[in-house]
């Protein structure tokens, strides 16, 4: 039997840290983040031809990838990453740019899914509590109308997309051409997803009926309702421990979108609002010919032909010193 080890040579190693093994150390330098394509040489994803998707999967690609290589350069180190089904395409992108590009940045990101992203991807994790005045913000949207308002929240994350929003020089949108509208509403019909302290969800509710929000809709679907969990019996609690109420609304009501969201951030219960208002800067949407139309907030309206395979690295802004 081997001799019990004394109290005495126990002593000095009860907090000592000790070094990670060699191999380990290796393996952290070499490493490369899981979600991206790897050459023979070991290169990042540039030199690679990127796979075929489907339609609207290339079109989120696309707005994804137009909208990094306008506002995500040299000079953004405080970066927020939004949350849904285009935002992995915008990491990929923040990625491809290269190791050089991504040593001194920050990233931020909206809730479990962009921060597991920005984990897996290798990037530098950081919290709006730490940086709360960010350079740039990236997200996606459930819908945007003529005038860059946006319904979002389809994903239960509208309150902390909406922080890192505000807490953004610039805030930027992407998403496919179907979410690309006229008046909220159109394409995203289940309704406006608004943030609740759950025990005051059935007021809330009334009170949103009272407004004129339907319990069915006129194709037969329901309406106003507390959003149930899928896979789990009860309603779907948000990363911040609330509940989601999806409250539609007639056209007419919806054209105002800025008004609905003052009537519905002012009832008592509701944390926060699925719609943003005049706050995007621009909207990137990825359409099926493989162009990318931009949307900005002064009207203007432009149209990429193509996005290249390759991140186009936006040169750092030279200021010219004073005399």
């Amino acid at each position: 039997m081997s001799p019990v080890p004394s109290s005495d040579s126990i002593a000095p190693l009860v907090g000592t840290i000790l070094p990670p093994p060699p191999s380990a150390l290796s393996a952290l330098r070499n490493f490369l983040p899981p979600s991206q394509p790897v050459t023979p040489g070991n290169q990042l994803p540039t030199s690679i031809p990127l796979p075929v998707l489907p339609a609207v999967e290339a079109a989120k690609r696309l707005a994804g990838y137009a909208a990094v290589d306008r506002h995500v350069g040299l000079d953004q180190k405080f970066i927020g990453i939004g949350s849904g089904s285009t935002v992995p395409y915008v990491v990929d992108r923040i990625v491809a740019q290269g190791k050089a590009a991504n040593r001194d940045r920050v990233f931020i990101p909206t809730g479990f899914q962009s921060k597991e992203l920005i984990i897996k991807a290798g990037l530098t994790l950081g919290d709006v509590d730490q940086y709360p005045d960010l350079d740039v913000t990236i997200d996606g949207a459930d819908e945007v109308d003529d005038e860059l308002n946006a319904i979002k929240g389809g994903g239960a994350c509208q309150l902390r997309e909406k922080v890192l929003a505000e807490a953004a020089k610039v805030w930027i949108m992407v998403a496919d051409y179907r979410k690309n509208s006229k008046v909220l509403g159109t394409t995203w019909t289940q309704g406006i997803p608004i943030e609740v302290a759950p025990f005051a969800y059935a007021k809330v509710l009334t009170n949103l009926a009272h407004m004129g929000s339907p319990s069915v809709l006129p194709n037969g679907k329901p309406g106003l309702s507390l959003r149930m969990g899928k896979m789990k019996a009860g309603p779907v609690v948000s990363d911040n421990g609330n509940f989601i109420i999806d409250a539609p609304f007639p056209p007419e009501m919806m054209e105002n979108a800025l008004e609905l969201l003052h009537r519905i951030k002012m009832l008592t219960g509701v944390v926060e609002v699925g719609l943003f208002c005049h706050m995007a800067k621009a909207a990137y949407f990825g359409n099926e010919d493989g162009s990318v139309s931009i949307r900005t907030a002064d009207g203007a309206v432009e149209k990429l032909a193509s996005v290249p395979d390759t991140p186009v690295l936006a040169i750092p802004t030279v200021h010219a010193p004073s005399s």
